[in-house]
């Protein structure tokens, strides 16, 4: 492992970080003193029959200690805020029932599995009128990875999340269980949610801080933690980091610049094990990385940052000796080869504010966009047409797949990008390639992940369709989907 590059750079362009932009929301130190980081419990079934786990998941308002004094009113999965970790395995069915004990109408998307669309899946098309509840079942065909869980009920999905709605998931198999990384839940193995929250006498407003180009907060939460701090007791530690942020790009290093090494990003395990010094997270992006203390003390302190602001502390304790060594080479990606005949798919991203487009179109719900034969292996070009100047990244998200990324303005992809992906920063003037495949039925959302992008109609659909098996879908307008039945 020390013979390898250890990269010191975070590869997307600095012209467009978010930090340029003429409504950037700088992070703020918060008066608050030190708190242990909260490590959301997981989700415990409500039943285990062989191969089948039900579970329940409730959507729900209620208040929490985040800064000193008031309680600040917030929403959550079977939580005050954010919510209980969903650990899922490969091979397995579940049926989950989704409860909605919120005032209005949510959805519940599946961030990152490839689930049957569009009601398994969560898109906008499933809602959960208030007092309602909604049953889905699917079987689990993917490999280990971390996603999440959030809203999608468009056009209200930014102030939901902003509100508390997000929950780590955890997608477990055989062949990263045979890995020797860390994965006891919650001593060595830990998800980190990146968020970023103001208050206004202790109370969420999220429309006194909205930005139609992405809303942003004064103050850093991890897991809803601010300046919270974790107890170092084993010697390599997992960290599952999910930008869960609306808009905010995290540029993740160490206080002391120490070294990590990524193992994962959204679609799984990376190929090969990345040495890095720096990360960055565009919205929605997750990066898994083991970070190893063997070279520091009991009663050492060290920070991780995004630019110069403290994200969370690492409180190093007493730990046993570990000499693991991962291998150079994690698992096998598969070599995707494009179908032959198929024309490559062209998607624009363009514009800002409130002049945002997909495909010079805005979002319609009753609008079937594209089709993809599930099977098939098809390459997309994906253009960010924001000009360097004054421009901004847009992470491309798409619903019920994943993709391999081919390469960058006809160059390589960044090194940390070898694995399966179901989002990815394009930078103003890029076209990133990627490859696709469906292997799940179902209309599918893609859209820019900057949540406001999302839901001024930064968006459209994709119905991934087998020739032998029609389907015929019921597509909502938005108007059906604000309106609860009777």
């Amino acid at each position: 492992m020390s013979e390898q590059t250890v990269y010191n750079n975070y590869f997307y362009d600095e012209p467009v970080y978010d930090l340029h932009d003429g409504g950037y929301v700088p992070l703020e130190h918060a008066d608050v003193p030190e708190q242990p980081l909260n490590v959301p419990a997981v989700l415990k079934p409500d039943k285990v029959d062989g191969n089948d786990v039900w579970y329940t998941i409730r959507a729900q308002a209620g208040e929490t200690q985040i800064l000193p004094g008031q309680k600040t009113k917030t929403w959550g999965y079977n939580a005050s805020l954010l919510g209980q970790t969903i650990v899922l395995k490969d091979g397995v069915h579940y049926h989950v029932h989704i409860v909605n004990d919120l005032p209005e109408v949510t959805t519940l998307h599946w961030h990152g599995l490839n689930i049957p669309g569009p009601i398994t899946d969560g898109g906008p098309h499933a809602p959960v009128y208030p007092g309602k509840s909604r049953d889905i079942e699917f079987t689990l065909n993917q490999p280990a990875q971390t996603d999440w869980i959030h809203p999608h009920p468009c056009p209200n999905t930014a102030r939901q999340v902003w509100q508390g709605l997000a929950a780590a998931v955890v997608v477990t198999d055989d062949i990263e269980g045979k890995l020797p990384f860390p994965r006891d839940y919650g001593v060595d193995d830990i998800p980190v949610v990146l968020q970023d929250r103001s208050y206004h006498d202790n109370q969420l407003d999220y429309d006194a801080d909205y930005d139609m180009d992405g809303t942003l907060g004064k103050y850093m939460l991890v897991n809803g933690t601010i300046n919270g701090v974790f107890d170092v007791t084993t010697q390599r530690v997992r960290l599952r980091m999910l930008n869960g942020a609306d808009r905010r790009e995290y540029r993740l290093h160490f206080s002391d610049d120490h070294e990590f090494t990524q193992i994962a990003s959204d679609g799984g395990v990376l190929p090969e094990p990345v040495q890095m010094k720096k990360v960055m997270l565009t919205a929605a992006e997750r990066a898994e990385v083991i970070v190893d203390f063997g070279d520091y003390k009991p009663g050492d302190r060290v920070q991780l940052m995004t630019d110069d602001m403290p994200v969370m502390t690492f409180a190093i304790g007493d730990f046993e000796r570990d000499d693991t060594v991962l291998p150079a080479h994690l698992v096998d990606i598969e070599d995707w080869q494009p179908t032959p005949g198929l024309p490559v798919e062209k998607t624009v991203m363009s514009g800002m504010d409130d002049e945002v487009l997909l495909d010079g179109k805005l979002f319609d719900m009753q609008r079937i966009d594209r089709r993809q034969q599930v099977g098939t292996v098809v390459d997309w070009d994906v253009t960010n047409t924001n000009e360097m100047d004054g421009g901004m990244i847009h992470p491309f998200h798409m619903h019920g797949c994943h993709f391999l990324i081919l390469s960058r303005n006809g160059h390589a992809p960044y090194p940390n990008e070898h694995g399966f992906k179901d989002t990815v920063g394009v930078n103003a003037g890029e076209t990133v390639r990627i490859r696709v495949k469906f292997d799940v039925l179902g209309v599918f959302m893609y859209h820019c992940h900057i949540l406001e992008h999302e839901d001024t109609g930064m968006m459209a659909q994709i119905e991934a369709y087998d020739p032998d098996q029609p389907q015929t879908y019921h597509l909502l307008s938005m108007d059906d989907l604000m309106t609860k039945p009777e």
